[in-house]
């Protein structure tokens, strides 16, 4: 990719040198809607720097069951690779492309290199551990603590704001994978929203009304 370009992408990053490492060493990858970039078990060779579009990151039990964990979006990285390219361990979340997406993929040995030289990708990593552990927490705190219909509400709500719309293009049996459910107790809890006028029901389709969030924090 071209210093410019990479310059824009990425902002935060105003280390010359480092651009010019990032643009030298990093591998541009295009991701379709749906496709896989990492599965549990899988080596990290590479840290994902989102550029465009957005990866959602969910976390799978034994049984294949998995759990809406957080969105990366652009200029983000996922922590939990940065953890396993640094033990050298196996990944243990899912790594999906939720819309096309472009990544500038680091190769891990470029990491743990700039980690040493460079101070602002130092303190990025830093701060990506930092945000990635207190939304890890929301999430913990959404499944110990809070009822299926808070999490489905503000499930909603991340997911306008990722997609920037008030329509979702999802299935009942979609959410209910990822909020760890089943999809009775989801198509219940949607008409339930339905029926006070918070959203309506399409075929595989959620509109959603403006002021939703405001509705669900009162």
């Amino acid at each position: 990719m071209a210093l410019e370009e990479l310059k824009r992408k990425l902002p935060f990053f105003t280390d010359n040198h480092l651009l010019e490492a990032l643009a030298k060493e990093g591998i541009l990858m295009k991701i379709e809607p749906g496709q896989s970039i990492m599965t549990p078990g899988q080596f990290i060779k590479t840290v994902p720097i989102v550029l465009e579009g957005a990866i959602k990151i969910l976390r799978m039990d034994e049984d294949g069951k998995e759990l809406f964990l957080y969105y990366l979006e652009p200029g983000d990285t996922c922590a939990l690779s940065l953890t396993c390219c640094s033990s050298s361990k196996t990944s243990e979340i899912k790594a999906l492309a939720e819309e096309p997406t472009l990544v500038l993929a680091v190769p891990v040995q470029m990491h743990e290199k700039w980690t040493d030289e460079y101070k602002q990708w130092k303190n990025y990593v830093a701060q990506t551990y930092q945000h990635r552990f207190q939304e890890m927490l929301h999430t913990l705190d959404a499944v110990a603590f809070k009822r299926m219909d808070e999490r489905l509400m503000r499930y909603i709500v991340t997911k306008m704001k990722q997609v920037k719309a008030n329509e979702l293009h999802i299935t009942h049996q979609e959410i209910a994978n990822e909020l760890g459910t089943s999809r009775e107790v989801v198509s219940r809890l949607l008409k339930q929203l339905e029926k006070k006028r918070w959203i309506e029901l399409g075929r595989n389709i959620i509109y959603i009304r403006d002021d939703f969030e405001e509705l669900i924090s009162r």
